[in-house]
């Protein structure tokens, strides 16, 4: 399963949600379903703000770990 660790780093660099989007220019609402992990995608150029303002690599917000991936679509068997 592929998780955004958007918590992890604004904690470690003590920035609010709230101060990141305003700095990237990426709206609160969808900041927080990245931060949730219920996003389906991410643009490059949000990851690339992202990376920017956090000061990190792309490794450092993206992680896969082990598991299922989230069911988003009933199959049609």
């Amino acid at each position: 399963m592929i998780m955004i660790q958007l918590d992890r780093l604004l904690l470690e660099r003590r920035m609010s949600l709230t101060e990141l989007s305003d700095r990237v220019g990426v709206t609160l609402a969808n900041l927080s379903i990245l931060k949730t992990g219920k996003a389906r995608a991410v643009r490059f150029s949000t990851l690339d703000a992202l990376c920017r303002e956090l000061e990190c690599q792309p490794g450092d917000l993206i992680v896969q770990t082990p598991g299922p991936q989230p069911d988003t679509e009933a199959s049609p068997d």
